[in-house]
């Protein structure tokens, strides 16, 4: 799938960010992620501690992809758009449970950092013309 300058830099960018938040997740920012793990998963201090970590595995990941796996950059977007919306819950426990991290300490800031998960969805896609390659793949399929 092709894709113009914009989108290549918007892609780097995102694939930057998702490495720099993924290396929180092990490091400096493992006790504010913690936050984010969803109150009815198992509240075992091992068992989020494993989710935060591997979740911030998984975020590197995409991220060194998202910049460097440019020959399947379509899949990739599509992959981090749907981590994004599997992590959501995580982003909606801590708006219900009222849980301060990441500076997010009023309800009123929770909730509005709930509107831009989708926008995060939307990058992905845009970035890496993952739109296209779905809208293709579901046409040769009728």
């Amino acid at each position: 799938m092709k894709t113009n300058t914009i989108q290549n830099v918007f892609r780097i960018i995102l694939g930057a960010f998702m490495t720099f938040a993924g290396i929180g997740h092990l490091t400096f920012q493992r006790d504010e992620f913690l936050a984010q793990v969803p109150r009815w998963l198992p509240t075992d201090p091992a068992f989020m501690d494993f989710v935060v970590l591997s979740s911030g595995v998984v975020e590197i990941t995409l991220g060194v992809l998202m910049i460097f796996l440019t020959k399947h950059k379509a899949k990739v977007g599509i992959a981090l758009a749907v981590f994004y919306i599997l992590i959501f819950p995580g982003n909606i426990s801590q708006y219900t449970n009222g849980i301060d991290a990441f500076g997010l300490d009023t309800d009123q800031k929770r909730l509005i950092r709930l509107f831009f998960q989708p926008i995060l969805v939307i990058w992905a896609l845009w970035s890496t013309a993952g739109w296209n390659y779905l809208k293709l793949k579901l046409n040769t399929k009728l």
